[in-house]
């Protein structure tokens, strides 16, 4: 057991440290493109350039962003988180969407106001439009390598910020066309590129903020996966039906809940192996799920009469046996009792030297029977002799 929680402690810090590492690659590049683009979009007099230099200073606030919630999701479940850390990676991803959201809207409104001053309108030349090739180079080959590291990790967090890298790439070709069309003749083509990076910004901004409140809310998987999920379940040899399946998101994990409906007298001990079975086939068809909650019904209860105004065991026995104090109570072996459809049904188990012959068993058994039936909530009385 201890071998275990070890092995899976080790897994996530090793999963920490290769979020860190890729991190920490394109907090590198990101502070380099920067100050490249700003300096040399003033230098350059390219006013889209200089708001790409400001997206990707953005990205070091989200780099950091990024490095504080892998740590911190990273660690494993406490007695505060006992589903662990890994929503701590999903704020992140809120923060990070609404923070390229403020950035769009400060490069669009800059834009729009120079639009609107063709006095103020830049001039590009050579120099940035040299800087924004390089920046569509270096900002696509780190989206491939982030991308890389968030599908072997399965973190939506890593891949968000591969989408981030991948966003500024293709803002840069705009940039590229709107200082390439402004040095052609084009003077407001330099800014409407300004307003196209802001838009995309905005659009990568509210898919990743959409998503993460998603998650935070507790939205379920979409029809699709719970499809999946739900015909997984049911293969499962022993279980007749289920009922409300439920799922939420915990980061990369998924976390399943579902009722089984199995056989109404089905064991105790058999209705668990059914359960570990979904449990098993859930985790190895299913990537995603971790975590997988069965409950183990005899019937429908969504749909079948209530059992839990019924009467506890206890009770129940106490009632029985006195009405049944005239019969041998002192040779019962077991009673079972099956909560079922509103009402008990009840079996009684005595040893077969108890009657010596068929009829004699049969008139011991109509007895039980006999004065078990006035009781309102019992349904029917088995007497089996073994």
């Amino acid at each position: 057991m201890d071998t275990t929680a070890t092995t899976g402690s080790d897994k996530a810090q090793d999963d920490y440290l290769d979020k860190r590492r890729v991190t920490v690659v394109g907090a590198v590049i990101n502070m380099l493109l920067a100050v490249a683009k700003v300096v040399f979009g003033i230098i350059g007099s390219s006013q889209s350039l200089i708001a790409d230099g400001i997206h990707s200073l953005s990205d070091l606030a989200s780099d950091a962003m990024v490095l504080v919630a892998a740590k911190y999701g990273s660690q494993g479940a406490d007695a505060d988180h006992p589903y662990g850390h890994a929503r701590f990676e999903t704020a992140a991803t809120l923060g990070l969407g609404l923070l390229l959201f403020v950035v769009a809207a400060g490069i669009m409104l800059d834009a729009v106001d120079r639009l609107f001053s063709p006095d103020s309108l830049l001039q590009p030349g050579l120099l940035a439009l040299v800087v924004a090739a390089v920046s569509i180079l270096s900002k696509e080959a780190l989206y491939h390598y982030t991308m890389l590291v968030a599908r072997r990790l399965r973190s939506k967090l890593i891949r968000a910020n591969a989408w981030h890298h991948r966003s500024d790439a293709v803002s840069s070709v705009v940039v590229f066309i709107g200082i390439a069309g402004t040095m052609a003749g084009l003077p407001y083509l330099d800014a409407i590129a300004a307003i196209g990076v802001s838009l995309m910004i905005a659009k990568i901004g509210w898919d990743l903020g959409w998503g993460g409140l998603r998650e935070l809310v507790d939205t379920g998987l979409d029809p699709e996966e719970l499809k999946a999920i739900a015909g997984t379940i049911d293969a499962v040899n022993g279980v007749s039906s289920h009922h409300m399946l439920r799922t939420r998101r915990m980061g990369e994990d998924v976390l399943v809940e579902v009722h089984i409906v199995v056989g109404s007298k089905v064991t105790v001990s058999e209705g668990h192996q059914i359960s570990d079975r979904v449990r098993m086939n859930l985790k190895n068809e299913h990537e995603n799920v971790t975590e997988i909650m069965v409950h183990i019904d005899p019937e429908d209860d969504a749909v079948k009469s209530p059992t839990d105004i019924l009467l506890p065991r206890e009770e129940i026995i106490d009632r029985l046996n006195t009405r049944w104090a005239s019969l041998p109570l002192d040779s019962i072996e077991q009673v079972n009792l099956h909560y079922l459809e509103g009402k008990v049904n009840v079996e009684v188990l005595l040893p077969l030297g108890l009657a010596e012959n068929l009829e004699q068993a049969r008139q011991l058994a109509d007895s039980f029977v006999e004065k078990a039936k006035n009781e309102a909530e019992i349904a029917d009385v088995r007497v089996l002799f073994h």
